[in-house]
């Protein structure tokens, strides 16, 4: 699929149930680093279900959650409705369609590495306010470590349509990051994060994934009886763990 905001289109509800959400010490550090409060106000860019969004809601903030997959933007939605501070915008990285210097800090989880980056940086830099800063998280899941971890890897190796290509690409790297944020500094910290899944759940967790053949698709029943037999080998107590690090870059972004 050529158009990346359409990769997810048919994989919403397993995306809203079975991605992790984000640890509660990702606002600690933005509170000691960007000044948060409850009064910042965020654009969360490529918002999808809004499970970045509804750790800032969460926290009081006013969250404008950007997203231009028709899907995904109603279900996080419907997910968010009781909370009154947050705003569905139908819009793109480049061409929020928010105000200039209307916001104090941006923020993108799980999302970079879709974007491109020179029309997005310039994006960003036009709707922050002077000392505003850009984060972007991501949940990275542990490979290695545990035969679970290990196996679950090399499932998708073996079995994934494009995921070398979209898990591994070089737009998600630390060096092309630190490129979007020059010649301002990037700063780096790391979380430890989990999920726990009885089969049915990770099955959930393996559909939402774009490089996951689904229902009717070549492949499908492969993957499916190789997730089968990866979990009875590594369950126990009829559920498996799947361990992440949590990864936040964040940094102030100049009208460069």
């Amino acid at each position: 699929m050529t158009d990346p905001t359409q990769r997810f289109s048919g994989r919403v509800e397993n995306y809203a149930r079975y991605r992790p959400g984000y640890p509660g010490e990702v606002l600690d550090l933005l509170r000691r680093r960007c000044g948060l409060t409850e009064e910042s106000e965020i654009a969360d860019v490529r918002s999808g279900t809004g499970a970045l969004a509804r750790l800032f809601l969460e926290n009081e903030n006013r969250v404008f959650g950007v997203e231009p997959n028709a899907g995904m933007r109603g279900a996080g939605e419907r997910l968010l409705r009781w909370y009154g501070r947050f705003t569905s915008v139908a819009a793109r990285a480049q061409e929020t369609t928010l105000p200039e210097s209307s916001v104090d800090l941006v923020t993108a989880g799980q999302a970079f590495h879709w974007f491109d980056p020179g029309p997005t940086r310039r994006e960003f830099a036009r709707i922050l306010k002077p000392g505003g800063y850009v984060a972007f998280i991501w949940n990275t899941r542990r490979k290695e470590g545990k035969p679970f971890l290990a196996g679950y890897e090399e499932l998708l190796r073996n079995h994934g349509t494009d995921y070398p290509e979209v898990y591994h690409g070089r737009r998600g790297s630390r060096k092309s990051i630190s490129g979007f944020f020059h010649p301002d500094p990037v700063e780096e910290a790391t979380f430890r994060n989990r999920q726990t899944f009885d089969f049915e759940a990770l099955r959930g967790r393996l559909l939402s994934s774009s490089y996951v053949p689904d229902e009717g698709e070549p492949g499908h029943l492969d993957t499916m009886e190789a997730a089968w037999r990866l979990f009875n080998e590594h369950q126990t107590d009829g559920s498996v763990v799947l361990e992440y690090d949590t990864e936040v870059f964040l940094g102030p972004l100049s009208d460069a």
